[in-house]
């Protein structure tokens, strides 16, 4: 396969979004190329990731994980596995299986670390992108916090814990 067949996936992803095309390519060219078989484990639920993947091709399915219903959940071409792992020591937490043969992009932390020594942008984009997210869950947990902020925790004798809404007039 070319190298635009595995670009073009990258470019319309989120967080490679502001790079320029060309930092995009050497993403790319710096990337392993895979090809899983059918029944073949892309990632693995807790296993420790060093890499994430972008599926170029084929069919994978998500068996297990966070919010997973008791049916498996397709996973699209074009998407990204494991994004935090290209960046920072993390755990997977979902397996992920070929359903047919699978094309991937292997993006390892430890080629996009090189990739980001030699060209300060790439790395200054990423530590935006992580800033970014990191603000919208502090957001989140602040907006959680302040719905526990009226909520109170009140056990009966002998009885479990239960959440109380407090009023306040």
């Amino acid at each position: 396969m070319a190298i635009d067949s595995f670009v073009q996936p990258m470019l319309k992803l989120e967080i490679f979004q502001g790079l320029r095309p060309l930092q995009i390519t050497e993403i790319a060219r710096r990337a392993y190329r895979v090809v899983y078989k059918p029944g073949d484990f892309i990632m693995r639920e807790d296993e420790e990731g060093d890499a994430a993947i972008v599926i170029v091709s084929g069919e994978a399915v998500r068996i297990a994980g966070p919010g997973l219903s008791d049916t498996a959940e397709s996973v699209p071409t074009g998407s990204l596995l494991g994004e935090m792992a290209m960046l920072v020591e993390t755990r997977h937490s979902s397996t992920i299986v070929a359903r047919t043969a699978v094309r991937a992009l292997r993006i390892t932390r430890e080629e996009l670390q090189a990739q980001m020594a030699e060209d300060a942008t790439v790395a200054e984009h990423f530590v935006a992108r992580i800033n970014a997210r990191l603000s919208s869950i502090l957001e989140t947990l602040k907006a959680i916090d302040s719905v526990m902020a009226g909520t109170s925790i009140v056990p009966a004798m002998g009885a479990r814990p239960t959440l109380h809404q407090s009023h306040v007039h």
